[in-house]
């Protein structure tokens, strides 16, 4: 009986804590909202900054907050023709470069963006930095980290229902124990892996879309990745065992969509790019 209502509880929770994606139309997962999610973010940034060297007054970070500054209204332009002129209400933008050789970037909810300078030499140019910009904040626009929470704790809560179904079935612990590594292993693999894959395939869409719409050219996707492939050497897990799609795969598609890209730009004047 605990089972059951317990299965009940998780398939409650997924038909009924379901978002629009304003981008695309399709429902997803999210019951986190603004207002619980953007303190928690803006306070972890603040953290983050006072605990790293943040690089400011040089033409790398000046470059950073211009091409931010042009990614935002060409969100806001994106908005509002959707019909979604509030929709970035709540954000509190910022854009910051931070002293570290990582080859990384990464947007927090509600617009928090960091730049590491290790990142740099692959962007090559401002248009570079347009690209990764843009994929950064989709994932924000598209409140990926809200929906990834929300999932983690959908798998959590499965997790237990199938420790309690277990136990009620009588199995003996070697039984469950094995049970319990399946069903973390077959979610991981079949549910939250490519959960974070499809994330990152949307936020290449919407970033490249983002990036014509603010002026720099699409071509540059998949170029980026092109150098983003040959820095990392070759060395990639399998893309199932991966929370990202493999270097090839997001060639293939940037070169696809660059020119979706351009012809969404156009609908905002935009004929010509950096």
């Amino acid at each position: 009986m605990r089972f059951n209502k317990l299965l009940i509880l998780t398939i409650a929770v997924t038909l009924f804590s379901c978002k629009t994606n304003v981008f695309t139309g399709k429902k997803t997962l999210n019951f986190m909202s603004n207002s619980q999610l953007f303190p928690m973010a803006f306070s972890q940034y603040g953290e983050f900054l006072n605990t790293n060297k943040v690089v400011t007054g040089t033409a790398d970070s000046e470059m950073i907050n211009r091409v931010g500054s042009k990614i935002k209204v060409a969100s806001q332009r994106w908005l509002n023709a959707l019909g979604e002129e509030q929709y970035l209400n709540d954000y509190a933008w910022e854009y910051n470069l931070v002293d570290d050789p990582t080859v990384n970037a990464w947007c927090m909810p509600g617009g928090k963006i960091v730049f590491y300078t290790g990142i740099l030499p692959i962007c090559q140019d401002e248009t570079g930095v347009a690209i990764v910009m843009g994929h950064e904040v989709a994932h924000a626009l598209a409140d990926h980290g809200a929906q990834r929470m929300s999932a983690g704790q959908v798998q959590a809560l499965g997790a237990v229902g199938v420790a309690v179904g277990g136990q009620l079935g009588g199995l003996n612990e070697g039984t469950q124990q094995i049970l319990n590594q399946a069903y973390g292993i077959g979610s991981q693999v079949g549910g939250m892996l490519p959960f974070s894959r499809s994330h990152e395939t949307e936020a290449d869409k919407i970033g490249l879309y983002l990036a014509a719409i603010a002026g720099y050219n699409p071509d540059a996707g998949s170029e980026l990745w092109e150098r983003m492939k040959a820095n990392s050497g070759g060395e990639a897990p399998p893309e199932f065992m991966s929370t990202h799609p493999s270097n090839d795969s997001r060639i293939a598609f940037l070169k696809e969509l660059a020119p979706q890209a351009k012809a969404e730009a156009r609908k905002y004047g935009v004929t010509s790019f950096k």
